[in-house]
């Protein structure tokens, strides 16, 4: 059965962020909140909630400086402030119990979403959504580094964002590119070319270290509350590595891991495996209380 999708903005704070979510016809339908990584948005899930979202509801938003999200002039852009209008999207929607899908930038935002109220938390699903620093490839590290002030740095960080590089981060460690629909890296390129868009991305790149440095309370995090997890990795991914996918397991040893032949955007040619991983996840958190802490 092929999902009913709706397509919506909500104020958050004078955001205007753009959603998409599927409408299944049980009220009670378990709840997924995905979010996206760079450069994407929203429609990086397009197939997963025509998959899945007849039995539950998928609910994606884009953030700020993606997609089709408005924001007021002079919005900060931080990894911190986009916690805080997702977390404000949360609110909005009404959403009390939730998983959470972690993918590339939804990792870093999605664990501050859950340390502010872990009690919402069902689960994790992690798909190549980095939080320990034997996951960040040495290309991953150089770009971290990167300061306004170092020589060339802002050019290296601006070549990522043209279309070669985005096609690139589709296409990068499939086996078969010819199962990555040209779409999703088109689209991204047009909403990188936006006006304003490339300075929010180099924001975001300068202030990317924050996520590294909070990784040790994300894992402290994790073996608090020991959430039920889901790990689906792509492990050709030329920025974070199969290494942060068994990292996991250290904090979450009940995790379930499933590794695939294949780069970032893991979806993209993965999602007849993937997607019903999902769904038997959802399935059995959908019974689970909310989470608890552990003496670990």
């Amino acid at each position: 059965m092929i999902a009913r999708v709706a397509h919506r903005h909500v104020d958050v704070d004078g955001v205007e962020v753009f959603y998409r979510e599927s409408l299944p016809d049980r009220a009670d339908a378990p709840v997924l909140l995905l979010l996206h990584g760079f450069p994407s948005a929203s429609h990086q899930f397009r197939r997963l909630l025509d998959a899945l979202g007849a039995r539950y509801r998928l609910i994606a938003p884009d953030y700020p400086g993606f997609g089709h999200t408005r924001v007021p002039d002079g919005f900060t852009y931080t990894f911190d402030h986009l916690a805080e209008v997702v977390g404000g999207f949360v609110d909005r929607l009404g959403l009390r119990r939730f998983a959470l899908y972690l993918f590339d930038f939804g990792a870093p935002v999605g664990f501050r979403v859950a340390a502010r109220h872990p009690e919402r938390v069902a689960g994790l699903v992690v798909q190549n959504g980095n939080a320990y620093v034997e996951g960040l490839s040495a290309a991953a590290r150089e770009f971290i580094a990167l300061t306004p002030a170092t020589p060339g740095g802002e050019r290296t960080i601006l070549d990522l964002f043209t279309l070669d590089a985005t096609r690139g981060q589709y296409e990068g460690g499939t086996a078969d590119p010819g199962l990555v629909a040209p779409e999703g890296w088109l689209l991204d390129q047009l909403f990188l070319d936006r006006p304003g868009r490339k300075e929010a991305q180099l924001a975001l790149a300068y202030d990317y270290h924050r996520n590294v440095a909070a990784y040790p309370d994300w894992q402290a995090w994790l073996r608090r509350h020991r959430p039920p997890t889901l790990i689906a990795w792509g492990v050709n991914d030329p920025f974070f590595t199969e290494a942060g996918a068994r990292a996991y397991l250290r904090d979450v040893p009940d995790a379930a891991l499933h590794l695939f032949d294949t780069g970032h955007f893991a979806l993209e040619d993965h999602l007849p495996e993937i997607a019903p991983l999902i769904a038997g996840f959802l399935e059995a958190v959908a019974t689970t209380r909310p989470a608890t802490t552990s003496s670990a």
